[in-house]
């Protein structure tokens, strides 16, 4: 598979690889999120239950000369409620919303680490590398500098596939072997000679 083709399919890897992981990190936080829903229903009882309470000690209030004393235990009563209420609210909710984005958080943290210090690195040097190598492949002065590079970078045995004395012919000028060895780093980097 040429060079180019890999560096495109690799590319497309990292996209589908990062967006699968965004989409596990969004799944994290909605699956946390539903632990709230306990809290939530918390919260609405006992509010639901100092609010009824609250009213039921209004209403005995009236009863003449003995409702202050029987709304004492209803105002107590409510206020519990409330604390409960609040506890719903404070505890589970918020401790919750915290996890909700602390997890997700952690689920794409290690992916995009690794997509922005070990990939893209080696992606930017590789497009430094083919667009120097571009600019130089049509002179004549960077045919050299190309087949140079591949004398000194390629191994052994694809140096051989081009000929026994593939490092005489190029010291004596020999434009095929120039062309060659050239064409054989542009290979490397994923490009063509131009026509």
């Amino acid at each position: 598979m040429p060079r180019a083709i890999r560096q495109l399919v690799t590319d497309i890897l990292v996209v589908v690889w990062v967006y699968a992981w965004i989409k596990v990190a969004l799944w994290v936080h909605d699956v946390v999120e539903k632990l709230a829903v306990p809290g939530q229903k918390l919260e609405s009882a006992g509010s639901g239950i100092a609010d009824n309470l609250a009213e039921a000690g209004s209403k005995v209030g009236r009863v003449p000369l003995v409702g202050d004393e029987l709304t004492k235990p209803f105002t107590g009563a409510a206020d519990a409620a409330r604390s409960l209420a609040d506890a719903g609210q404070q505890q589970q909710q918020e401790y919750v919303d915290q996890l909700a984005l602390i997890l997700p958080l952690m689920a794409i943290a290690v992916p995009l680490a690794l997509v922005l210090f070990l990939w893209l690195p080696l992606r930017l040097r590789w497009i430094r590398r083919a667009a120097v190598a571009a600019a130089v492949r049509d002179e004549p002065a960077g045919r050299d500098l190309l087949a140079l590079r591949a004398l000194t970078s390629r191994p052994l045995n694809e140096l051989a596939r081009l000929g026994p004395d593939i490092a005489q012919s190029w010291r004596s000028g020999d434009p095929a072997a120039v062309d060659a060895l050239a064409e054989l780093e542009l290979k490397r980097l994923g490009l063509r000679r131009r026509a």
